[in-house]
């Protein structure tokens, strides 16, 4: 989940600022942006944990 983790972070780095408020992903019927996805990843929360499994099975990591 680490490689993961460190993966999105690099993608997040590179994403354009003005991206970053649009939707990444949507669990459980609620939409994140990238920027909340960053808050929950980086602070290494459940949701954060949940957001890089969907990510994974979306083939973006």
């Amino acid at each position: 989940m680490e490689d993961k983790r460190a993966k999105f972070l690099r993608t997040f780095a590179n994403i354009p600022e003005r991206l970053r408020e649009d939707i990444l992903v949507v669990i459980d019927k609620k939409p994140y942006t990238w920027n909340t996805a960053y808050i929950e990843i980086n602070n290494n929360t459940l949701l954060g944990q949940k957001i890089i499994k969907s990510l994974e099975g979306m083939g973006l990591l």
